[in-house]
């Protein structure tokens, strides 16, 4: 299946081959041509254009040109009904894929889709990958000497060349999106699309188009038709980021994605079909949201085939040093400032903070303290807390009473309460349950749950 554009002034024709091309299965949209041909194919990827030639004169030459400099993987195929011999050359030396002369029959139109569908098997066929991998960022790499991570690893890795949907697990911060990606480039279909979809960031409305795409008019605002990240990611890897975040009304359309690979548009009545490999992530105990209503249990059972808990940095204290050092150097490189590590005072506060937000605070920690820092260690003062206008702010959660919490200091300055709530925001943050956590803590489940919520833990 291929994602195609159609472009002709001619509606009939227009028209004529949409249904052609949608009778073999591609997607497709057609429209008249203009600037909007440039516009569209900056919005969506397109394997194919179909383009006349004609359109507006000699316009649709330079679309062409325009087309192949901007986006030199979508080939173009070509039509006019003067087909002179001059034409063609010239298109195919503007790099067109083929020319055909108006009007053609059906077969040669099959022709050139069998041709096009053979191109897009050799190697080097550009495809639509949305959110490289670590691109111009310090994401340490995910191997670590802890027993838990080399298990979380060891899983994924044999997952990764199946189709089985996956779920990752973890606090904010643990890596969970670098992680999907990095089953994603261990699967089969790694040279496939992997699309992201936040699912806190938009509006349920919003966030149902940006999945499933809508048509014209659909909602206020939806001025033109849109394909969604499901199509963006057909053959691919569906990445969806804090899953737990859903809208429950929008569950039902995902699970009929998971079991039976068909959805619709917005505004469509047209079943469409979509093959997609689904890695979800959520740092929210999805059971007791089913408990509590706010999550289908049959979406749960069917992403709870695989799945991952990502351990929080502050269980992989083998780990934390050298993603420091990673990060260190990353963005001494950056910004040319020579800095040859930490001190060890600077070493002794990375060991003693909890570091709640795992190494996504690691990271804005370590950048801030690279371009605040006056010498050539990172020392404690550099990653101090004070609250002084003038001095470096501490990272949020940065006090005491968590230093004490960390080292397990009897006698510290802290409360019973503050400590029993800290020791509980850690067990919850890695069990995978509320079950897993209250066997942990040795009480039962109805207890962990008021203790959680007059604590507003959750």
């Amino acid at each position: 299946m291929m994602e195609i554009l159609v472009v002709d002034e001619d509606r009939r024709l227009r028209d004529a081959v949409l249904s052609a091309l949608e009778a073999e299965h591609h997607y497709v949209e057609a429209m008249a041509g203009g600037e909007a041909v440039l516009r569209r194919l900056g919005e969506e990827h397109f394997d194919a254009v179909f383009l006349d030639l004609r359109m507006g004169g000699n316009g649709g030459m330079e679309i062409l040109g325009e087309i192949k400099r901007r986006h030199p993987g979508t080939e173009v195929v070509v039509w006019a009904s003067d087909g002179t011999v001059q034409l063609a050359v010239k298109a195919m030396r503007d790099g067109a894929f083929d020319f055909l002369e108006k009007p053609f029959p059906d077969d040669v139109l099959q022709g050139v889709l069998a041709r096009l569908e053979r191109q897009r098997r050799l190697p080097g066929w550009s495809e639509v990958v949305e959110g490289p991998p670590n691109a111009g960022t310090a994401e340490p790499v995910l191997d670590s000497a802890d027993a838990s991570m080399r298990a979380v690893r060891d899983v994924l890795g044999r997952a990764a060349p199946t189709s089985a949907s996956i779920l990752i697990l973890g606090e904010s911060g643990t890596g969970k999106s670098v992680m999907a990606r990095a089953v994603h480039d261990k699967s089969s279909v790694r040279h496939k699309p992997f699309v992201t979809v936040s699912c806190p960031s938009l509006s349920r409305e919003l966030l149902e188009s940006q999945l499933f795409g809508h048509v014209k008019g659909a909602f206020t605002g939806a001025i033109r038709d849109q394909w969604g990240k499901v199509h963006a990611a057909n053959g691919g890897t569906l990445f969806l980021d804090e899953i737990g975040e859903l809208p429950l009304d929008i569950q039902p359309k995902l699970l009929r994605l998971l079991q039976e690979r068909e959805y619709e548009r917005l505004g469509e009545t047209k079943t469409r079909k979509a093959e997609v490999r689904v890695i979800a992530a959520t740092n929210r105990d999805l059971r007791m949201l089913v408990d509590d209503g706010a999550f289908r249990e049959d979406l749960y059972y069917r992403l709870h085939v695989i799945v991952v808990t990502l351990p929080a940095l502050r269980d992989r204290p083998g780990d934390l040093l050298r993603f420091a050092e990673e990060y260190l150097r990353f963005f001494a490189e950056r910004t040319s400032r020579k800095i040859r590590g930490f001190s060890e005072g600077g070493k002794n506060r990375l060991r003693s903070y909890a570091w709640p937000g795992n190494l996504r605070e690691l990271r804005n920690g370590i950048e801030r303290a690279v371009i605040l820092s006056r010498g050539e260690e990172i020392g404690a003062e550099d990653l101090a807390c004070d609250n002084g206008p003038t001095r470096l702010q501490c990272v949020p959660g940065w006090n005491s009473a968590t230093e004490a919490f960390a080292h397990s200091l009897p006698g510290a300055d802290l409360s019973l309460e503050a400590l029993e709530g800290e020791h509980l925001k850690r067990v919850l943050g890695r069990s995978g349950s509320l079950a897993e956590a209250a066997r942990i803590l040795g009480i039962d489940q109805a207890t962990l749950y008021r203790k959680r919520k007059r604590m507003g833990l959750g």
